[in-house]
């Protein structure tokens, strides 16, 4: 076996494994702030507060708006995804099988990402409508009005992930589904990944808590969860004589944390 392509390989696998992970791993990673490149087991994420403008006198000292800083950590924890292999030369040579291992690790660790996020949304203290329906117009305004008179901003930044379940609610919402509300090119079977409503882009996941028949779907600005990555993900390959395979490890140190709490509003969600 050439070294040459051994290593060749190696890096075109840990390309390969970056770019599904980037693609299609984690579906709320690009939702909240990241932090690249942290140095050390935690970070911090800046919150500020808001600022108040007032009148002053002619010559006067110009007031001072007070605003509140503060300051959130974000703890880093190593994950991990690894995987045998035997018969390497018949994987350098058919992309399909190696694609779908390097999928396999990137969406492991995709997944990984989102629930770390997940758990960060979970702290949120504003709850919109009762648990024991589904996600209802109601519901979905009563989260609206939640967010402005907190004055999350209206900027294009908001996003509300919620379980397929939830999705197949709002497509009996003709505010929603319908055409004459929301314009042929914003129907929602259209694709089913994403749709702009409301100013937020709408999006099904698969992989939000659950308990006693209860889905926690949330809605929230981009700035009130922060992501930190110590080291983005990484694949290593390695080859044990012992067990005429190489052993591919894909790895990843990330955290996530609530920055603020006014920014997010939870909708649970009765599924029956």
């Amino acid at each position: 076996m050439s070294i040459t392509i051994d290593q060749a390989f190696s890096k075109q696998f840990e390309r390969e494994v970056h770019e599904a992970y980037q693609r299609q791993g984690s579906k709320l990673r690009a939702t909240v702030r990241v932090k690249n490149g942290v140095r050390g087991s935690s970070t911090t994420f800046q919150k500020v507060g808001k600022g108040a403008a007032a009148t002053k006198a002619r010559h006067g000292i110009v007031p001072v708006m007070n605003v509140d800083f503060s300051a959130v950590e974000a703890t880093l924890v190593d994950y991990y995804a690894g995987e045998w292999v035997d018969q390497l030369d018949e994987l350098k040579t058919n992309l399909d099988e190696r694609q779908v291992l390097a999928n396999a690790g990137a969406f492991a660790l995709g997944r990984k990402t989102d629930e770390l996020i997940l758990k960060a949304l979970e702290q949120a203290k504003f709850v919109a409508g009762q648990a024991s329906s589904g996600l209802t117009k109601d519901k979905v305004l009563q989260a609206f009005e939640l967010l402005g008179d907190a004055d999350v901003p209206d900027d294009g930044q908001r996003y509300a992930v919620i379980g397929w379940k939830q999705w197949s609610d709002l497509l009996n919402v003709a505010e929603f589904a319908n055409a004459e509300f929301v314009g042929d090119d914003q129907l929602p079977w259209r694709g089913s990944q994403a749709k702009v409503w409301l100013g937020t882009l709408w999006m099904p996941h698969s992989g939000l808590p659950a308990e006693d028949g209860v889905r926690q779907c949330f809605w929230y600005h981009k700035s009130a969860v922060g992501h930190a990555i110590g080291q983005d993900v990484k694949s290593d390959i390695t080859w044990h004589g012992d067990r005429a395979a190489h052993f591919i490890s894909n790895s990843m140190s990330q955290g996530a944390a609530l920055i603020d709490d006014d920014g997010v509003v939870a909708m649970p969600c009765m599924e029956s």
